[in-house]
C-alpha cells in the first residue's frame, strides 16, 4: 500500500486509506495501527446521526421525509435519486455490495447530494476520479468504472463469424455491482459527462458503459483530455462530443480479431501440444523475433580478426601525453588481418620506420537533443536506466497521470496521458519551458526557436501529445517527498527527458588526425588515424543524457584529448600494439530492445506493448537470463508449428499491416466487418488443415522416479496454478506432488543433520519466499534471497539487503557482494518434496 493514511470512517472505526503499488487503486484496510494514536475521532458517526434525525422530524412529514433522505445520502456511496423512495433502494444496494464504501467515500474522489445527481462524470479509477473531482468542484459527481465493464465471454469465442461478426458482450461478474451503482447515478443525473482516457480503449470504454448502464445518449457528452490539470478539464469540458464511433469500432475490430486468432489457436495449442498455452496475433510475432534472433546466434560462426595500434608521443614535448594512432590502410589497400601470422610480418619494419603527421583536421559537432518521451521510448529507457520491467513502467505511469496529492494543489497529474506515439508538444509547454530553461540555465542554454519533433514510429495514429510533466515548475526534489521511490524515478526521467528536449544542441570539439609510416621519409606506406572530440559547450547535457543501448559499443573518440600536433610534425613510436578480436553474434533482446524491435516493425501500439512483453515470459514461451529474453523450448515448438500452418499470421509485414487497416477504421475510411471478414474466412481454412495435419506433440517431461501409487513414470504437468508433479498415468492415476525449484544452497537449520536445501517457494498470492525442502519436518523461511556463497566469517547463510549488499543471519556481518569470492551459482533443478 503506497502513501498510507490513519482515518476514522464516519462510523468511528479506524482504518487505512493508500493507493496499490501496482496499479494505482484506492485500497482500505480496517483497523486500528500506531498511526491513530493521538487522531481525533469522529464525535458523531453516520449511524448515530440517523436516529437522531428520524427522532427530530417527526413533527412534521415533509421535514422527516427531506432528514430521512439527507441522512441516507450521508451514509450511503450513493446520491439520492427524486424520491425517498429510490434512495432507500441505492442505499441498501450500496450497502450490501461494497460494505467500505462508506469508509472510503473520499477515496472515489465523488461529490455527495441530497437531491439529484446533477452532473455526473465517470472516468476509470478511483486515483482519477480523486483529481478529477476536486478540479470540477460542486455541482459534479465523479464515479469510476474501474477499468472495463463489459468484455466478451470468457467460456466461448463469442463472435458470431456468420452474422457479420456481432460480438456477444457482457458485465463481467466483478463489475455487476458497479455497473449497478453507475445505472443508478446515471437515472438521477441532468448531465452525463463520460471522460475515460484519450484514446481508442477509453473510447471504446465509454461505449460499452453508455450500453452497459442504460445510460440515455441524449443527456450523455464525451470530454477527452491528455492530462488532469485544472485547465486541462476545464477545456474538455468546455468543449464535449459525442463518442466518435470510428475509434469504438477500431478497437472493437481489434478485439475481435484478437480473440478469433487467439481463441482459436489456443484451442489448436491445448489440443496439440498442452494444455494452459495460448496464442495472440501480437504476442506470436514477439515469441518469433525472440526464437529467430537465438536461431542466429546458434549458427554464428566467429571469425577472427587483428587490429594494430601504435602509441606514439611528441618529440619535442616532455609533458604531452602519448596517445593512439590505428592502422588503418597499408599502401591503398584498407587493414583486413585475418590471423596473427598477417600482422607479423608488419611489426617488424614498423619498429624501425619512421611516423610523421600528414594532415590535421578541425571542426565542430553538433549533438541534438532526443524528443519527449513516447511509450515505447520511456520503456526502453525505464528499462536501460531503472531496471523496470515495460508492465512496471507503465503501472507507474498510471499512478502519475492519475493523480498524486501533491500538499497545497490537492490531487494533481503530474504527466500527461502515457499511452502516445505522438512527440507533438503543445505550445503553451514549450513556452513554459523556454521561461524555465532562461531562468535556471541562462539564455544561451535556451535555443532561438521552439524544437520541433516529428513522429517516427510506423503507423503512428494517437492525436495527443508526447510524454511530459504537466507543469515543469514541479521540479522532481519538490515532489519527491509525495511520492513512492518508483514514481519518483520515472516522474524525474520524463521531467528532465521533456526539459532537456526543449535545450539548446550540445557543441563539440572534432579533430582527426592522419599519420603515415614507413622505414623512409619518402616511402611511408602505413597510414594511422586517431580522432578525438570534447565538448565545447553542454547544451541539454547539462541536464540529461540518454543511457547508451546495451548493445551500442562505447564511441573511444569521446573525450580524447589529443595533444597539439600540425602538419609535416614528426612523432616517436613508444610501442606497438597488436590485438586479437572474433566477430560477435547479434545480441539476444532485452525488454527495451524487443519494444524497440515491435514498434520498428509497426507491430501493436503503445498500448499493446507492456502485456504483449509480460505474457510471453507469464506462459513460460520465454524466459530472461542477465535480462535477455531467450526462447524456452515451449517457445520453440509453439512457434514452429504456427510458422509452418498460419503463415500469414505471422508474418511480421502481414502483422503490420494488420495494424494500419486498424488505423484507417479509426479514420473512417474503412468498414470494420469486411476489413475482419478478409482477413478470417482464409484463416479458418488453414484452421481447418492444421487440425487435421499437426501431430500430437503432447510435451512430457519425465521426471525421473515412478509413482508411489501404481510404478508408472511421474511427469512435469501444468495447471491452473503453474508446474506440478503428477502419474502419467492420468487420469486412472491422479496422485500429484509439488514441483520445487531447488537453489543448490544448504539448509541453515538442517542440511547437517537431514541434508535439507533451499528452495523458492510462493504464497496463494504469488508473492515469492525461500524455504527448505524438508517442509513441514523443516521450517526454516526467508523472504530474502539467499546469496549462493556462504558467510567467509562464519560459514553462515547469506542473505540479499540490496542488489549489491548481502548479509549473515548467523553473525550478521555484512559484505559488498563484490567483495565476495566468486562462486558458479548452480541452474535451478525441479524436484519433488
Amino acid at each position: 500500500m503506497l502513501n498510507p493514511e490513519a482515518v476514522y470512517t464516519q462510523t468511528g472505526s479506524p482504518g487505512t486509506r493508500g493507493t496499490c503499488e501496482v496499479c494505482g487503486t484506492t485500497l482500505f484496510r480496517m483497523g486500528a495501527t500506531e498511526a491513530h494514536v493521538g487522531l481525533e475521532k469522529p464525535a458523531v458517526t453516520a449511524r448515530a446521526a440517523k436516529p437522531a434525525a428520524k427522532k427530530t422530524t417527526k413533527t412534521a412529514a415533509g421535514r422527516k421525509t427531506a432528514a430521512k433522505t439527507g441522512a441516507r445520502a450521508t451514509s450511503a456511496d450513493k446520491t439520492a435519486t427524486k424520491s425517498a423512495k429510490a434512495t432507500k433502494t441505492a442505499a441498501k444496494s450500496t450497502r450490501s455490495t461494497n460494505g467500505r464504501a462508506k469508509a472510503a467515500a473520499s477515496d472515489n474522489g465523488t461529490s455527495r447530494s441530497t437531491g439529484k445527481v446533477g452532473k455526473l462524470v465517470i472516468v476509470e479509477s478511483p486515483a482519477k476520479a480523486r483529481s478529477v473531482g476536486q478540479f470540477l468542484g460542486k455541482g459534479y459527481t465523479v464515479r469510476a468504472s474501474k477499468g472495463h465493464v463489459r468484455d466478451l465471454l470468457v467460456s466461448q469465442i463469442s463472435v458470431d463469424v456468420k452474422n457479420a461478426f456481432e460480438p456477444k458482450y457482457r458485465v463481467m461478474n466483478d463489475k455487476r455491482d458497479v455497473v449497478k451503482d453507475l445505472k443508478t447515478a446515471a437515472q438521477s443525473a441532468d448531465e452525463i459527462f463520460l471522460a475515460t482516457d484519450p484514446d481508442r480503449e477509453g473510447e471504446a470504454i465509454a461505449w460499452h458503459l453508455l450500453h452497459a448502464a442504460d445510460i440515455d445518449p441524449k443527456k450523455t457528452k464525451r470530454v477527452v483530455f491528455h492530462e488532469i490539470t485544472k485547465p486541462a478539464i476545464q477545456e474538455a469540458f468546455d468543449h464535449p462530443r459525442d463518442i466518435d464511433m470510428s475509434l469504438v469500432n477500431a478497437q472493437q475490430a481489434r478485439r475481435i480479431l484478437d480473440r478469433l486468432v487467439g481463441y482459436n489457436i489456443t484451442e489448436l495449442l491445448w489440443s496439440k501440444v498442452r494444455n494452459r498455452l495460448s496464442a495472440g496475433r501480437v504476442q506470436s510475432i514477439a515469441v518469433r523475433l525472440i526464437v529467430d534472433r537465438e536461431r542466429e546466434v546458434e549458427a554464428f560462426v566467429a571469425r577472427e580478426y587483428w587490429t594494430l595500434d601504435a602509441e606514439l608521443k611528441k618529440q619535442d614535448s616532455k609533458a604531452a601525453r602519448p596517445f593512439l594512432a590505428r592502422l588503418v590502410k597499408i599502401g591503398n589497400d584498407d587493414v583486413d588481418f585475418t590471423q596473427k601470422s598477417a600482422v607479423l610480418p608488419h611489426l617488424d619494419i614498423l619498429e624501425k620506420s619512421s611516423f610523421g603527421v600528414v594532415d590535421v583536421k578541425r571542426g565542430e559537432r553538433v549533438r541534438k537533443p532526443m524528443a519527449p518521451y513516447t511509450t515505447s521510448t520511456l520503456q526502453q529507457e525505464a528499462s536501460r536506466r531503472l531496471g523496470f520491467s515495460a508492465k512496471r513502467t507503465m503501472a507507474v505511469a498510471q499512478q502519475l497521470y492519475e493523480g498524486i496529492d501533491v500538499g497545497p494543489e490537492g490531487s494533481v497529474g503530474l504527466i500527461t496521458y502515457m499511452r502516445t506515439d505522438s512527440m507533438h508538444v503543445s505550445p503553451q509547454a514549450q513556452a513554459e519551458a523556454r521561461d524555465f530553461i532562461r531562468d535556471r540555465y541562462g539564455r544561451e542554454f535556451m535555443p532561438s526557436r521552439a524544437p520541433q519533433y516529428k513522429t517516427t514510429a510506423k503507423g503512428a495514429q494517437e492525436a495527443h501529445e508526447a510524454i511530459r510533466p504537466t507543469g515543469v515548475s514541479r521540479e522532481p526534489d519538490r515532489v519527491r517527498k509525495m511520492l513512492s521511490n518508483d514514481q519518483y524515478k520515472l516522474y524525474n526521467l520524463v521531467w528532465q527527458r521533456f526539459v532537456a528536449s526543449q535545450m539548446s544542441n550540445a557543441v563539440y570539439n572534432t579533430l582527426r588526425v592522419d599519420i603515415d609510416a614507413g622505414p623512409e621519409p619518402k616511402n611511408r606506406p602505413y597510414h594511422f588515424r586517431v580522432s578525438g572530440s570534447t565538448v565545447k559547450f553542454l547544451g541539454f547535457l547539462v541536464l540529461y543524457e540518454e543511457a547508451r543501448d546495451e548493445d551500442i559499443a562505447l564511441d573511444a573518440d569521446d573525450g580524447r584529448i589529443l595533444p597539439e600536433l600540425s602538419v609535416d610534425e614528426a612523432l616517436n613510436l613508444i610501442r606497438l600494439l597488436p590485438e586479437q578480436h572474433f566477430t560477435q553474434p547479434p545480441p539476444r533482446y532485452t525488454e527495451a530492445s524487443l519494444v524497440r524491435a515491435l514498434e520498428e516493425f509497426g507491430i501493436g501500439r503503445p498500448s499493446t506493448y507492456a502485456p504483449t512483453v509480460a505474457v510471453i515470459q507469464d506462459r513460460e514461451y520465454v524466459a530472461k537470463l542477465d535480462k535477455r529474453l531467450i526462447p524456452t523450448e515451449t517457445g520453440r515448438i509453439v512457434n514452429d508449428m504456427l510458422v509452418q500452418n498460419f503463415p500469414d499470421v505471422m508474418d511480421y509485414q502481414f502483422t503490420a499491416r494488420m495494424e494500419g487497416e486498424l488505423d484507417e477504421v479509426a479514420e473512417g475510411k474503412i468498414e470494420w466487418q469486411p476489413m475482419l471478414g478478409e482477413f478470417y474466412w482464409p484463416f479458418e481454412q488453414r484452421l481447418q488443415l492444421a487440425r487435421k495435419a499437426i501431430p500430437d506433440m503432447q510435451q512430457q517431461e519425465e521426471v525421473g522416479r515412478d509413482c508411489p501409487l501404481c510404478g508408472k513414470p511421474l511427469v512435469i504437468r501444468y495447471g491452473r496454478f503453474g508446474k506440478f508433479i503428477g502419474c502419467s498415468d492420468y487420469p486412472e492415476c491422479k496422485h500429484t506432488e509439488p514441483l520445487l525449484e531447488r537453489m543448490g544452497i544448504p539448509c541453515p537449520t538442517c542440511h547437517t543433520a537431514h541434508g535439507g536445501e533451499l528452495v523458492v517457494r510462493r504464497t496463494r498470492r504469488g508473492r515469492t519466499f525461500y524455504g527448505c525442502s524438508r517442509y513441514p519436518d523443516c521450517d526454516f523461511t526467508s523472504w530474502k534471497k539467499p546469496a549462493p556463497q556462504p558467510c567467509p566469517n562464519c560459514g553462515g547463510l547469506l542473505v540479499e539487503q540490496s542488489r549489491n549488499r548481502v548479509q549473515c543471519i548467523a553473525c550478521g556481518t555484512g559484505y559488498r557482494t563484490e567483495d565476495l569470492p566468486p562462486v558458479e551459482e548452480p541452474a535451478a533443478t525441479a524436484a519433488a518434496s
